[in-house]
């Protein structure tokens, strides 16, 4: 008997990606500012849990090891921040689509990546983990005297953000677009962090633009004391979704349904 069924064709081992213009992610916050207006209060609400977590955090750090390692717990955010924005990418999605963000899809679509984002948080919390070590040994090679001025710091300073950035780097290709890919289509993160890391290693560019506007925002709501996250987060997570539509071409494999 004869097999009329037509082969499929095999998905490659990574999501190709499109060349980005230098200063693409400048549209991307303008689009993710737009959908911060079409979804304020659901957008507000998130903020507010980030603030909370971040206060947490800090206030947490500053009861175990002082200011120090409140420095490194507040640098170790870039790393969690893409996993705290999972549900803002199903908001965006909800308004591509013409549909009124619901908080119940897009907990049902936070449940669905529950999973994946889990494997990527341990993957995370690895990274982050040296990276809280490292600055405790940094510490010790480049101690800072209580009393001492700003200037004794800098040898801490300069290194420990050499240090993390390069941290910081890695964490930023793995979830640049992996996290957004796994909540659009059903594809597994291995899949999705290959895709990520190829589409910033080709657009290096404006990947840089990309951080330089990601670390200035998140730094800028820092400096209010925590409450400009409230807005920076909602608005950062949904310019990464749209990030990644430009960016990824994710057609070979299927949407993923919200119920």
């Amino acid at each position: 008997m004869v097999n009329l069924e037509t082969p499929t064709e095999p998905r490659p081992f990574a999501a190709p990606c499109r060349r980005l213009s230098t200063l693409a992610p400048l549209q991307w916050l303008v689009l993710g500012w737009r959908d911060f207006r079409n979804s304020p209060r659901l957008s507000l609400s998130y903020g507010l849990l980030v603030v909370l977590i971040s206060a947490g955090v800090a206030m947490l750090a500053w009861s175990l090891g002082g200011y120090i390692l409140v420095l490194a717990m507040l640098t170790g955010f870039v790393f969690i921040a893409p996993l705290l924005a999972t549900g803002l990418y199903s908001v965006t999605r909800q308004l591509g689509r013409a549909e009124t963000p619901a908080l119940r899809r897009t907990l049902q679509r936070m449940r669905m990546a529950m999973r994946d984002s889990l494997l990527f948080a341990l993957v995370l919390l690895v990274i982050f983990l040296v990276w809280v070590r490292a600055a405790s040994m940094l510490h010790i090679f480049f101690p800072v005297k209580t009393e001492g001025a700003w200037l004794d710091m800098l040898p801490f300073l300069l290194v420990g953000s050499a240090v993390g950035a390069i941290f910081a780097l890695l964490c930023f290709a793995a979830a640049a677009f992996s996290l957004p890919m796994i909540v659009d289509r059903n594809t597994d993160m291995i899949t999705a962090i290959v895709s990520s890391v190829n589409a910033v290693l080709r657009n290096k560019s404006p990947m840089l633009v990309w951080i330089s506007l990601i670390a200035g925002l998140t730094l800028l709501g820092f400096a209010t004391g925590g409450l400009g996250l409230m807005v920076v987060v909602p608005v950062l997570g949904y310019a990464t979704y749209h990030g990644y539509l430009e960016t990824i071409d994710a057609s070979a494999w299927d949407l993923s349904e919200e119920q």
